[in-house]
């Protein structure tokens, strides 16, 4: 039927800032270590979306010459221990799209314990999601497309008919090199105008947008 809308092969979720509206709480333990060290804070916009040893081995600051994977611990031991608050739509649309029968791949910079913990305590989620890629699971992080092809790879979906979702820059970027032509950007961290310049095809304030893609469930459910 002319203008019917494409089916959506899966859905490739980033996490925070996505799924869980952690940057205050990932923001604070940067201020905190910097604060520690005697550093200057930076433009923190530079960690958002990416692998936080990614920055530290290549953009210009105070640990400079330092070993990225230790400041990287000592930021870490200076994040508050807390788990994130949902970002609104975010349970509803994993639910979702599991009665509905779409696969979810959550394409994260974060390492695999934050994960389980914002799957467990912020979204009420012990099932999980189809498929994980964390920091661990590829050699380049985003704005590199490796992650969210990994995951179509993983869940065998065309990554042409998946609609990702990201809070960053660099998190679009990388979806949109993978393939993925539906990018719903959400406005939790960066003005809306700084997603749609890196590529995102929609901006939202959360991720309920989304809900209206979901198809209705297989019959019997």
């Amino acid at each position: 039927m002319t203008g019917a809308r494409p089916p959506v092969s899966a859905f490739l979720l980033d996490l925070d800032g996505t799924l869980v509206d952690s940057e205050p709480i990932h923001r604070a333990g940067y201020r905190a270590y910097f604060a520690h060290r005697g550093w200057d804070v930076p433009d923190l916009s530079v960690f958002t979306g990416r692998r936080a040893e990614d920055v530290f081995a290549t953009e210009p600051g105070p640990w400079a010459g330092l070993d990225p994977a230790e400041v990287l611990a000592g930021v870490l031991a200076h994040v508050p221990d807390e788990a994130a608050r949902p970002v609104p739509g975010a349970r509803e649309l994993l639910l979702g799209a599991r009665e509905a029968g779409v696969p979810v791949a959550i394409v994260t910079s974060a390492r695999p314990p934050w994960v389980q913990r914002s799957l467990l305590e912020s979204l009420d989620l012990p099932d999980g999601v189809d498929e994980v890629v964390t920091a661990e699971d590829v050699v380049d992080g985003k704005p590199h497309p490796a992650g969210f092809a990994l995951a179509c790879e993983r869940l065998g979906v065309d990554a042409a008919l998946a609609v990702a979702a990201e809070d960053s820059p660099a998190g679009v970027r990388a979806a949109r090199a993978a393939g993925v032509r539906r990018v719903h950007g959400v406005a939790t961290t960066h003005p809306a105008s700084v997603l749609t310049d890196a590529g995102a095809t929609a901006v939202g304030d959360d991720l309920r947008p989304l809900l209206a893609l979901l198809p209705p469930p297989p019959p019997g459910i």
